[in-house]
């Protein structure tokens, strides 16, 4: 058995075209230490010591090395002397009898050479002064080769950088720089999402399964004449989960399946997206069938203008034309399906968008109740929970949130239960990272008069009291006077999913936001800048009811809403002088109605208001229990009740209406049949 095995073999290194240039580099530095230098380099000493040596009759001669150098051959006798026995017998390599025993270095050559004549004069020696001129003809190539050696190394490094982006990749190379940098995803390793990963989704799930099916089985569609869509765009909100389902469609595919992002195309030479573009369409052609992802596809696909007012070439026009060209034109490839994901459709080409291109166009909006309810089920498997924990509960808890929204809840939920040292996340722990997702981090130690906290509390109540007494408000959860992110304070609100929404549910939503000011008027006297948020809402949806929804009577069945987005990039306005003043007439009349609306059911319930205010400055955070408390049941669920009871005592009226049903005359020849006789003769 243990012949069978395979034997390890270890691994070799990887060749590097670095190695090369490290050993010309060494190979430079070796030949100017050594080249041209002798292995074993004389003692140094100093020109005063050397004269000391010369007067002694020591010196056999002298070597001046180019100009500025002098080397020292001492005599036979003098190297046996002690003085030069200590000296030299340091040097880790001794000199040769060939050898120069001692250097020094000096200033001016006349000079020099002028003191050792004398000396040789005077103490009438025949030492002899020698002139030489060493080269190193390596190193002063080297030398001035060297500068032009680093910058065109700097310049290599940056091109390569500026080319790959990361400096790595296909397009690395500085000759590589049209080629795509799309990364091909092997299913068998790079990619673990398969659908059963991507909760809700139901119909986009359909929609992308289907395209995949297509490229599984395409015999089975085409034998009835049809075609294998070209596109499919994943269009909604950040967060909806387009890129996960992406991921999905890589896992399930079983194809080659290229992601890159939008601005992967985008470079700063000319030409170089619409070269990317080809060469990506020719890859995925050669592995065809093959599924290309672009992920945030407006970086490239704007609506190209009409006028080019910078007068030059649009580099991502080029790249643009290009994409166009090769999706739906001459020599296009059907088994290559392109899919993209924006979260901005209003602003892609027309051509882009049309059949043929994009076939299909798949909206991926955010999850309903259900889907919030599957979206937990996924994140929650990783998580230790407890009994508390309702996934019901966290769905009807979470209206709006998007799938990136709900995993962050859950992450948020995990990380406050380990932070309070928990075995397990709980209920409260999930409420607590809504709170923290929605209103931001509590701010317990921020500094707040007391006068001011008694403003916060009235304001938060008045929002709570005129919510409670409307019928058409979303229903209160709770109240808290502490601070968190930018807010001072919050009511937290239930509101109801709907698809619909008419003009009295958002008159009452905008009166329960003017609440807060009109509580702060009624109370104080005053008003204060805390209202500043309320103020933006309720200005934006009075703006949405005169100017979008046509909901006005005096401005009418009108909208200057632009589903496209190209009114934002025209000067004037789609309507007049005359209706501009009209319709800020309206929107000021609208907020100044609810404004007064909000007054009046203050006035009404100020007892309890204040009540309401007292208890939320004791407690600081009061819940829907305290309000039934202090108002009774809430005004929207009587007027349910109200309609349900009258919707069953409308189908008990029908019911004893069909129990008990008028007698038909049987005779053929009554006046009854007669007349229809007549009127079917006429």
């Amino acid at each position: 058995m243990a012949n069978n095995k395979k034997k390890i073999q270890p691994r070799k290194p990887k060749f590097n075209t670095y190695w090369i240039w490290a050993g010309l580099i060494m190979l430079f530095i070796g030949i100017q230490i050594f080249g041209g230098n002798k292995w074993a380099q004389p003692t140094k000493t100093t020109q005063a010591e050397f004269e000391k040596f010369l007067v002694q009759g020591d010196v056999e001669r002298v070597e001046v090395i180019n100009k500025n150098r002098a080397e020292v051959y001492l005599t036979n006798e003098a190297k046996q002397k002690e003085e030069h026995k200590d000296k030299l017998g340091n040097n880790f390599i001794t000199p040769s009898a060939n050898d120069a025993s001692y250097e020094f270095e000096f200033g001016d050559l006349q000079i020099f050479q002028n003191n050792v004549n004398k000396i040789i004069e005077d103490e009438g020696l025949d030492t002899s002064i020698e002139f030489n001129t060493e080269k190193n003809v390596f190193g002063d190539i080297l030398i001035s080769f060297l500068p032009f050696i680093i910058i065109i190394a700097i310049w290599i490094f940056l091109m390569r950088r500026m080319s790959s982006g990361a400096g790595g990749g296909a397009g690395g190379q500085i000759f590589n720089i049209g080629k795509s940098k799309a990364k091909l995803f092997d299913e068998n390793t790079d990619i673990k999402v398969s659908f059963k990963d991507v909760a809700g989704l139901e119909g986009a799930k359909e929609e992308v399964e289907e395209i995949v099916e297509f490229l599984k089985n395409p015999g089975r569609y085409t034998a009835l004449g049809g075609k294998i869509p070209k596109g499919a765009l994943l269009v909604g909100p950040p967060g909806t989960g387009k890129t996960l389902l992406a991921k999905a469609v890589a896992g399930e595919a079983k194809v080659p399946f290229y992601s890159l992002s939008g601005s992967d195309f985008v470079e700063m030479f000319v030409g170089v997206g619409a070269s990317r573009v080809r060469d990506l369409f020719k890859q995925a052609k050669e592995k065809s069938p093959s599924i290309i992802f672009i992920d945030e596809i407006d970086a490239i696909g704007r609506a190209r203008g009409k006028s080019n007012f910078s007068g030059s070439n649009d580099e991502r026009e080029n790249t643009l034309n290009q994409l166009l060209t090769e999706m739906d034109g001459f020599g296009t490839n059907t088994n290559v399906i392109v899919i993209a994901a924006t979260n901005r459709a209003d602003v892609l080409d027309k051509a882009l968008m049309r059949a043929g291109r994009f076939d299909r166009q798949i909206y991926v909006d955010l999850p309903d109740i259900r889907e919030r309810k599957a979206i937990f089920e996924v994140h929650l498997k990783p998580l230790k929970i407890n009994e508390t924990v309702d996934v019901d509960f966290l769905a009807k808890q979470t209206p709006g949130f998007s799938g990136a929204d709900i995993a962050n809840v859950c992450n948020e939920a995990a990380l406050i239960a380990a932070r309070k040292n928990k075995t397990a996340v709980e209920k409260q722990d999930f409420l607590d990272a809504v709170d923290r997702i929605v209103g931001g981090l509590e701010k317990k130690n921020k500094i707040i008069s007391p006068e001011e906290k008694r403003t916060i509390a009235f304001h938060e109540a008045g929002h709570a009291t005129v919510s409670w007494m409307l019928e058409h408000a979303s229903p209160l959860v709770k109240v808290t006077i502490v601070p968190r992110g930018q807010s001072l304070g919050a009511a937290w609100y239930l509101p109801e999913e709907r698809s619909l929404v008419r003009t009295e549910q958002m008159l009452d939503e905008m009166c329960a936001t003017l609440a807060g000011r009109a509580a702060e008027q009624i109370i104080f006297g005053k008003i204060s800048t805390g209202a500043l948020n309320d103020l933006e809402k309720v200005t934006k949806q009075a703006r949405a009811i005169v100017t979008i929804y046509g909901l006005n009577e005096k401005i009418g069945n009108i909208t200057y809403y632009d589903s496209s987005g190209q009114s934002e990039y025209n000067f004037t306005k789609p309507y007049s002088e005359k209706t501009a003043e009209d319709i800020d007439n309206e929107i000021s009349k609208i907020i100044e109605t609810q404004y007064e609306r909000a007054l009046q059911i203050l006035e009404k319930h100020k007892d309890q208001l204040t009540a309401l205010a007292e208890e939320l400055l004791e407690k600081e955070v009061i819940f829907k229990e305290s309000l039934e408390r202090i108002f009774g049941t809430p005004q929207y669920e009587i007027q349910r009740q109200e309609r349900e009871d009258k919707l069953l005592s409308e189908e008990a009226e029908n019911k004893s209406e069909d129990s008990n049903p008028t007698p038909i005359d049987s005779n053929p020849n009554s006046e009854g049949v007669d007349k229809i006789d007549e009127d079917n003769k006429g």
